[in-house]
């Protein structure tokens, strides 16, 4: 059925990945597009060890499948910039903004993205990712 869906278009993610019933082997069973790294990896990539190794190693091997990753949960620059540094495709978080209302949201999406602590260098991964609803 997934094949079919790929065969007419359809992009396919994985959300969460990392948590429940995930499983490494969705990776090369299922014609998967993209990953969303679950936000409960990102709170201490920063501070552990163990943490930034998973998130590192999750990065390399969804690329070497040619797959893009979305990292879910992102807070502060320290974990954008780890996640632009190890290669992840596109973000979403608090970051980037809060949940906004229907009627403010639609105006965020023409104007140029502002990071909301300045800019320090940091490139955002996708306009369209920029903020978790």
């Amino acid at each position: 059925m997934l094949g079919q869906l790929k065969a007419i278009g359809v992009r396919l993610a994985v959300d969460d990945f990392g948590t429940g019933y995930s499983s490494l082997s969705y990776l090369t069973r299922f014609p998967i597009d993209t990953l969303k790294l679950d936000q409960s990896f990102l709170h201490e990539i920063n501070t552990s060890p163990n943490e930034a190794i998973v998130v590192k190693a999750v990065i390399g091997m969804a690329k070497s499948l040619q797959q893009r990753v979305i990292a879910e949960g992102i807070e502060t620059q320290e974990q954008l910039a780890f996640l632009q540094a190890h290669g992840c495709h596109e973000g979403q978080g608090y970051y980037f903004s809060r949940p906004l209302a229907p009627e403010r949201f639609a105006p965020l999406l023409r104007t140029p993205f502002q990071p909301p602590f300045g800019n320090h260098g940091v490139i955002p991964f996708h306009q369209n990712a920029r903020t978790q609803l």
